[in-house]
């Protein structure tokens, strides 16, 4: 068989020091053929040089719509109260469909530069911002098909049951080609009521669901469990996701792993936002300041399926960022101290495979027949890639060369 492009001399995850290096062999976009040394022809060969490859890493919770917006809303000067959702709120105006799509294409770029090949992205509706957000994302989906995979999730981040005109548009973001409807009950006068009509929503489009979750400092009232209840109530085991829940950052190891094994048997996904967690929360507290950042790991030991994302980049709910994943799988394994190689392969995995798990894709993998989306990292194997962030050197996106990024040469003096 002749092949569109051969990737040679890949170390794929999980490879033991002592396998041989492979041959990855693209047809059409897929996976063709895995084996050492393939002797075949193809239009395009490259080297990986005994460098990891694995699939591309999975975004699961961005904010592309109010990404890149600091020189409008700078962050408070004072640490309490940070005041995140009222700064953007106060500038959605300005948000045009044009500006929307220039913003989010400057922030999805940088994702793809870091190897991301799949992403979903939340977008806020509501009356001040209408559905302005959604047509500049959207006019991403196609613009980028040849790079990534991009699906949005709609949601009220200034409430819904307390913000008429939120829930109509909700429903109009869902028939113009929204697949996934989110929630953000922390900012609605009946949190619960948010949650159940955001269920109903999802039964009515077929959706599934991911919400902004339990966000704060203590571990009382967890509206997690209710999500539980209607999960299964509504038999959407699998098919829902929650982000942030830094409530269980300040819970005792005994309630995490009662929450943990509630969620694992509902079928309730988590989301840890690293960087945004790290960065708004602990701000009651001006000494011994806690991390509020959940430990994904000893949830994940329960069953639960988890993900760690990149949330908001360069906002007033993250004035950083640039869109590298594995940097914030480093961060993740350094706030929370998980640092043996078995620890540091679960926190990898939450950007690929688990991550690809959460978002419902099963054609995830490096493996013959699934899509060619593949990322040449500048390390041996996933565990040193994720300690030491390493660089992407190439991707591809269904067998088509996406990235180049040229490794740096010490220039030694004589």
């Amino acid at each position: 068989m002749d092949f569109d492009l051969i990737l040679r001399q890949a170390r794929l995850p999980k490879a033991a020091p002592s396998d041989p290096l492979l041959d990855i062999g693209v047809k059409d976009g897929r996976i063709a053929a895995i084996a050492p040394r393939l002797a075949a022809a193809a239009r395009e060969e490259a080297d990986a040089e005994g460098r990891l490859v694995c699939s591309g890493f999975v975004e699961t919770h961005i904010h592309l719509d109010k990404s890149c917006i600091l020189a409008r809303c700078a962050c408070e000067a004072t640490r309490m109260p940070h005041r995140a959702m009222e700064r953007v709120s106060e500038v959605k105006h300005t948000f045009t469909v044009e500006d929307v799509t220039e913003r989010a294409a400057g922030t999805i770029e940088n994702c793809i530069l870091h190897g991301a090949t799949r992403m979903r992205t939340h977008v806020e509706v509501d009356p001040k911002v209408a559905l302005r957000g959604l047509e500049g994302v959207k006019a991403l989906i196609a613009a980028y098909a040849w790079a990534i995979d991009l699906e949005i999730c709609v949601m009220p981040q200034e409430g819904l049951t307390n913000n008429p005109g939120t829930d109509e548009l909700m429903v109009a973001a869902m028939q113009a080609g929204a697949r996934v409807v989110g929630a953000a009950p922390n900012y609605d006068s009946d949190r619960a009521a948010q949650i159940r009509r955001v269920f109903e929503i999802a039964r009515d489009f077929d959706a599934d669901i991911d919400m902004h979750l339990d966000s704060g400092a203590s571990a009382d009232d967890l509206d997690t469990l209710l999500v539980c209840d209607l999960t299964e109530t509504y038999g959407y085991g699998g098919r829902v996701a929650v982000g942030h829940v830094t409530k269980l950052a300040a819970a005792s190891p005994a309630r995490v792993d009662e929450v943990a094994k509630r969620m694992a048997g509902a079928g309730v996904a988590l989301t840890v936002l690293t960087a945004t967690d790290l960065y708004l929360g602990g701000r009651h507290r001006d000494a011994d300041v806690p991390r509020s950042v959940v430990d994904a790991n000893r949830l994940a030991q329960h069953g639960v399926l988890c993900s760690v994302a990149s949330n908001n980049i360069l906002n007033p709910f993250t004035p950083f960022g640039d869109g590298q994943l594995l940097r914030q799988a480093n961060m993740q394994g350094i706030v929370t101290q998980r640092g043996s190689d078995a620890e540091v392969a679960a926190i990898w995995r939450m950007i690929t495979e688990d991550a690809a798990k959460l978002l419902r894709q099963d054609d995830y993998g490096v493996a013959e027949g699934n899509p060619a989306d593949l990322v040449v990292l500048d390390a041996s194997d996933e565990v040193m890639a994720l300690r030491r962030v390493a660089p992407v050197l190439m991707a591809y996106k269904r067998g088509r060369r996406t990235v180049t990024r040229q490794r740096p040469v010490l220039h030694r003096p004589g």
